[in-house]
């Protein structure tokens, strides 16, 4: 059996998730980490060093170097437009983070200007390789509930809440937490939601209203089919990172739960009790998600196939969240088809 190939990357933009990404594509038997970049040098300096990378803040010599053989975006979201079209006209297969950007004109310039490019560009929804929730997409993909029926996501972050340089930056919400959502729902579902109801408020903490945003939601979806999904979000928990997902149907129901650090309960004459807290935060609650996606990437390079998890999957989920916030705003079910014309009619596939 020959060896696998070895895939050369440059990490564009080395803060925690890059930093994150490094590490594991640095552990993949198929991939090795060239080059890091970062506007930040000592950033870029220190992700580079604990993986024997060149560290640059001149994007030009990462791309332009003929053994860079992909690039893994994971610089600030505002960014990723101009990232990705300087990869393509490298000729350098990118995976990027979620969002492609926060503005949707912006995403949608990008599409046009990717029409007719060559060069694959997966997008990192990260939990749709998550073993729990992909167990409960692949149920319901096998008919196991029968007609679905109602899907409830449940999404709750632990405080305190980001800096506030970071919620200036991310789009607010809908757009930074929700679309993570919104893509499980697409996922799960097998049909694209046709009408968003969203309503939110101002819980948790008084900055987010400061800054114009929400801090916790309720949205519902409906399909052409009937099929209803309910997605609930929050910035803060006290008990750590709630991650939920419940699909029920005609025949059934299937649920990915929690995970925790352990799985002992404690059981006597004065009850049962469990006493460890869910895993703290998303590096550790989708740790395995975030290297199963590598591997998909890395798969669809060697297997010369189209990405997984694609620009069409990037807009879409991107458009739910445009039509989440325009609900919440005007108090009314809201149409995809209202927020993008591009966005697919019911009749068209997912």
């Amino acid at each position: 059996m020959s060896p696998e190939p070895t895939y050369q990357f440059a990490v564009l933009g080395t803060g925690r998730i890059g930093a994150m990404h490094a590490g594991i594509l640095a552990r993949h038997p198929g991939a090795s980490v060239r080059w890091c970049y970062d506007v930040d040098p000592a950033r870029a300096e220190t992700v580079a060093a604990a993986h024997g990378a060149r560290a640059t803040t001149r994007l030009e010599e990462a791309l332009g170097d003929p053994d860079t053989d992909a690039v893994l975006i994971a610089s600030a979201t505002n960014t990723h437009v101009d990232l990705i079209l300087a990869a393509v006209a490298a000729g350098k297969p990118i995976f990027c983070e979620k969002p492609l950007d926060v503005d949707l004109a912006r995403v949608e310039e990008l599409g046009r200007r990717l029409e007719g490019s060559t060069v694959p560009l997966q997008v990192g929804f990260n939990r749709r390789f998550d073993p729990s929730h992909g167990g409960v997409q692949a149920a319901v993909a096998r008919g196991e509930i029968g007609a679905l029926e109602l899907l409830v996501i449940t999404s709750r972050d632990p405080g305190p809440p980001p800096p506030r340089a970071i919620l200036e930056a991310c789009g607010g919400l809908f757009r930074d937490t929700t679309i993570h959502d919104l893509d499980m729902a697409r996922f799960v579902l097998g049909e694209e939601p046709t009408e968003v109801y969203a309503t939110a408020a101002n819980r948790v903490d008084p900055l987010f209203a400061e800054l114009g945003d929400v801090d916790t939601a309720m949205l519902v979806l409906k399909t052409a089919s009937g099929a209803l999904c309910h997605i609930n979000n929050s910035r803060r928990t006290n008990y750590g990172y709630d991650q939920r997902v419940e699909a029920f149907g005609a025949e059934g129901m299937v649920r990915s739960n929690n995970h925790r650090p352990s799985e002992v309960s404690h059981h006597s004459a004065t009850g049962t009790n469990r006493r460890d807290l869910l895993r703290h935060f998303f590096i550790e609650r989708y740790a395995e998600a975030y290297e199963a996606e590598i591997r998909d990437f890395l798969a669809m390079l060697r297997e010369g196939r189209s990405p997984s998890v694609g620009y069409a999957d990037g807009h879409r989920a991107l458009v739910l969240a445009e039509a989440a916030l325009l609900s919440h705003r005007e108090n009314r079910p809201v149409r995809p088809s209202e927020i993008s014309p591009l966005y697919p009619s019911p009749a068209s596939p997912a």
